[in-house]
């Protein structure tokens, strides 16, 4: 079992900028291609980002693309968003999350084929 911690959210004006990142307990993290997801209220969760298993390989959502970067430390077990530029529309609650991937650049983008999920941090963006 990956258990996934995110940290880093906040409250922050517009155009500021905030760095999120997910701890995971799997001794084997290398293995594991990561994504962020968000949800705002009433609305599906989101696809923001994601990352191979190498941490090479990355995809974004069209209205992140440009300002947000997701990256991952194998030695240190963990994932991170680091989000430029935010706007008022970027508030959710974030979440980390995990799969295993057996091939080093496969990306997976749909909600539905992560096994992990973090418990989400909240990020707030005033206008």
């Amino acid at each position: 079992q990956v258990q996934l911690v995110e940290s880093g959210g906040g409250l922050v004006q517009a155009g500021g900028s905030l760095r999120l990142s997910c701890a995971a307990s799997a001794r084997t993290f290398s293995t594991y291609a990561m994504s962020w997801f968000r949800q705002a209220p009433g609305k599906e969760r989101q696809f923001i980002a994601a990352i191979s298993r190498s941490g090479r390989t990355t995809d974004y959502a069209d209205s992140v693309k440009g300002r947000f970067t997701i990256s991952k430390d194998n030695a240190r077990n963990t994932e991170y968003l680091q989000m430029n530029n935010l706007k008022p529309e970027d508030t959710a609650v974030y979440y980390c999350a995990a799969k295993y991937a057996a091939q080093l650049e496969r990306i997976t983008v749909d909600a539905h084929s992560y096994d992990y999920w973090g418990r989400g941090t909240q990020v707030t963006v005033s206008s």
